[in-house]
């Protein structure tokens, strides 16, 4: 369904910065795939059969959904693709497990997300802002069809602007609890609230009009 838009992200390093909690931590990214769109309404209808979008459109990218829309969505994707799921979902009690070793489809971890938004490069920005995002100075005050900015040297499209991207891992729950970190700036956003090393919280089912979330697999390393 989205195999074509997944881009093979190389093995590395990435060193990340929390300014509230002013801690700094380094993790070594494995190899892995990650989707070159936010996913599109379009998509998201074929999945789920649902369209959840405060603006409309097939090509713009699904937005007011949860965190736990978004790891339904990856369980879902993966059995029409026939891939083992990567989350066991207890509704109920709003807890969701990650299986390990599994080959379907998942939300980026936060330290791949912004390794793969900076794609080799230590600037905050891929490229001019106004080239690579849509955010307050040029939305005009809405989500836009995605692949029309241009895209950063790993060929993915939107990693700053149009929307927030929902990731897997908790913020600080001693803290915050279940609150799960997103990235990358919306469309609402100033240019300084489109920056790689930006990182947002809240809680797993609070869902936006700036917010959304894109996909990964993991890769064998295997021999």
């Amino acid at each position: 369904m989205i195999e074509d838009w997944m881009v093979a992200i190389p093995q590395g390093e990435i060193h990340l910065r929390d300014d509230r909690k002013k801690t700094n931590w380094r993790s070594e990214i494995a190899p892995f795939l990650m989707s070159r769109y936010l996913i599109t309404q379009k998509v998201y209808a074929e999945v789920m059969s649902l369209a959840p979008a405060t603006f409309r459109g097939l090509k713009k990218p699904v937005e007011s959904v949860s965190w736990f829309d978004a790891v339904q969505f990856c369980n879902r994707l993966s059995e029409l693709s026939g891939l083992e799921k990567c989350y066991v979902i207890d509704t109920d009690k709003e807890s969701v497990g990650l299986v390990a070793g599994a080959d379907g489809y998942r939300l980026p971890t936060d330290a791949e997300w912004e390794y793969s938004c900076r794609a080799n490069s230590k600037a905050v920005q891929y490229g001019e802002v106004d080239d690579i995002a849509w955010y307050e100075g040029n939305s005009g005050q809405t989500t836009h069809d995605v692949g029309l900015k241009q895209p950063n040297d790993f060929g993915l499209f939107d990693m700053l602007g149009n929307v927030w991207e929902w990731c897997w891992d908790l913020y600080d729950p001693e803290v915050y609890g279940p609150y799960r970190v997103f990235r990358g700036g919306g469309w609402s956003d100033g240019p300084r609230g489109c920056l790689a090393s930006n990182r947002r919280r809240s809680h797993p089912t609070y869902a936006i009009d700036d917010l959304g979330f894109r996909v990964a697999r993991s890769v064998s390393t295997s021999t």
